[in-house]
């Protein structure tokens, strides 16, 4: 945004003071202007609106893993059954309207040691183009959702698809929540083939990783086990998220 503005405002001297400037150039300048926004938005480490805890600056071999958009009661029970066999504690960023009729496992879920966080209570696809008011409120009724079951607050939230613009945060900083993201995105929504997602996974190992898959898809469950066993054989742990970033998970 300044680098824009200073290369606007030269650009106006210049037409001003010395000679005109094509209107192409205003043209351009708008295009990058407008692409250095869009990629603002898309891009949740960018931090362009507002700073999304994406990773943990160590040089530890520590790392966090998350799923999104459950409870599913197809898959969030096996992905559980997993953890508990490894002794591994995850987050898990719930929609809220999927609690309803999940009940049992998202008290599972508490039991085995593990966190849930505030993920919308719709997802809505035009979630983004939520006034902050409309943002806000959608969040809340998540909080509601999950309170009712299980007498928690959540304080961290992760922007649905990753998305953020200045209606999100100032959502966000109204209901004082933390947003975090993630450095390694393993794309088990469209992944096919289960070599290939492991070999993107693994080729992204590194100490302080957020990891971000969801308890959604088959392919996940598939190969989380090799998964774990790789981050273990590498001498890397996996540990909580808050214990990982040192943060406050409920109100």
């Amino acid at each position: 945004m300044v680098v824009f503005l200073l290369l606007l405002a030269i650009t106006v001297t210049i037409h001003v003071a010395c000679f005109p400037v094509s209107v192409w150039i205003y043209i351009i300048l708008f295009l990058l202007y407008s692409l250095l926004v869009f990629m603002g938005c898309v891009s949740i480490e960018a931090g362009y609106f507002i700073r999304s805890i994406c990773s943990y600056i160590t040089t530890e071999k520590v790392i966090a893993i998350s799923f999104d958009d459950g409870p599913s009661a197809e898959y969030t029970p096996t992905i559980l059954s997993i953890l508990k066999e490894q002794n591994i504690e995850a987050t898990f960023f719930c929609i809220g309207n999927r609690i309803k009729g999940n009940e049992k496992i998202v008290h599972h879920t508490i039991s085995e040691g593990h966190i849930i966080g505030n993920h919308s209570y719709t997802h809505h696809f035009l979630f983004d183009m939520y006034s902050t008011k409309k943002m806000l409120l959608d969040l809340q009724k998540m909080d509601t959702e999950l309170q009712q079951v299980t007498g928690l607050k959540p304080l961290l939230f992760r922007p649905p698809y990753g998305v953020t613009n200045p209606n999100l945060k100032r959502a966000i900083i109204k209901g004082n929540y933390t947003s975090i993201g993630w450095n390694v995105r393993s794309m088990d929504t469209v992944a096919k083939d289960k070599d290939l997602l492991f070999k993107k996974i693994t080729g992204s190992l590194a100490p302080g990783a957020i990891y971000l898959f969801h308890d959604t898809c088959p392919i996940t469950a598939e190969v989380l086990p090799s998964f774990i066993k790789f981050v273990k054989d590498e001498g890397y742990k996996i540990v909580r998220l808050d214990k990982l970033l040192n943060l406050k998970v409920y109100a």
